[in-house]
């Protein structure tokens, strides 16, 4: 557990108040971040704040400014800006228990871990957590946390909760905007029965870590191999990415019937399949040391 909750307080429930603590659920653990290098000279490029016919300035002369139209800003002192960040309190209010299906995904943001602050809130949070699991509901309220107002949706979580901050609805854009051209056709009804029944074969216990993003192993993967080779490696990909040649035009109907009759081989499969390796490739001979600053260094074949 982190050495510092993300907030502490107390959830009130009608007179009852049971003191938390929330915990960041999440992490950026796939992510792989580049930065822009000065090749010649192996340096990070740097960004200088610079303002258009008057060059770099200096930090302590840049204010925030809100754009209320082309080219006109409203400027904003950092103390004005903090008189209006909100308190953050210490009690979250569950003012509405909603269906645990009745919140679309979209609205969810970010989860956080909720746990009793001590023994003597266990036993509050316990039936709070079994009461909201039989009552299949979701308590919503508002929370106010580094200086901002979230709305929040809290859900039991196996021995815990689970408390998420929701997105306002001027955060969402409207599904009917991008909808509207889908037609109402009703499916064929042998071809909604395949699909189902393929569905049922293919159904399990979602476990999310027999997935794993590839694309990062692989960039992983090719970053150390460089890394040790110390030289200029070019790696390959045996698949062209060329689409195969035929007709843009599937056959559902048969589609889903082979899926059912010769889907066999394939259930075994597992949804974390590795990536492919590329083919080793040797090393690129090291260059020769540069006779003069001035020479411009070959063209080298990029991956």
């Amino acid at each position: 557990m982190p050495a510092r909750p993300a907030w502490r307080g107390q959830i009130r429930l009608a007179l009852v108040s049971i003191p938390v603590e929330i915990y960041t659920a999440t992490k950026s653990g796939a992510q792989i971040a580049f930065h822009q290098v000065h090749e010649p000279s192996g340096k990070r490029i740097k960004y200088e704040k610079v303002v258009p016919g008057i060059g770099p300035v200096n930090t302590d002369d840049i204010v925030k400014g809100y754009e209320v139209s082309k080219g006109e800003y409203v400027l904003l002192e950092p103390e004005e800006i903090d008189s209006v960040k909100l308190e953050s309190r210490k009690t979250l209010d569950l003012i509405q228990f909603v269906d645990i299906g009745e919140i679309d995904a979209i609205y969810y943001d970010k989860p956080y871990y909720v746990v009793p602050a001590d023994d003597l809130a266990e036993e509050a949070f316990v039936v709070l957590r079994d009461a909201l699991r039989a009552a299949k509901k979701v308590g919503v309220g508002q929370l106010a946390m580094r200086g901002q107002e979230y709305v929040v949706a809290l859900k039991p979580c196996g021995r815990g909760m689970l408390l998420e901050t929701l997105r306002y609805d001027d955060e969402v854009n409207k599904a009917s905007g991008y909808f509207r051209e889908i037609g109402d056709t009703k499916p064929d009804p042998d071809l909604l029965d395949l699909a189902g029944t393929l569905i049922e074969k293919k159904a399990g216990d979602f476990d999310a870590g027999q997935f794993h993003n590839r694309y990062v192993d692989a960039l992983k993967g090719l970053i150390e191999q460089k890394r040790k080779s110390k030289g200029e490696t070019i790696i390959q990909d045996p698949d062209d990415g060329k689409a195969p040649k035929g007709s843009n035009v599937v056959d559902l109907m048969a589609a889903l019937k082979k899926s059912l009759e010769g889907g066999a081989g394939n259930d075994n499969a597992s949804a974390a399949e590795k990536p492919r390796k590329a083919p080793a490739k040797k090393p690129a001979a090291a260059k020769a040391p540069a006779k003069k600053a001035a020479d411009k260094a070959p063209a080298r074949k990029r991956a």
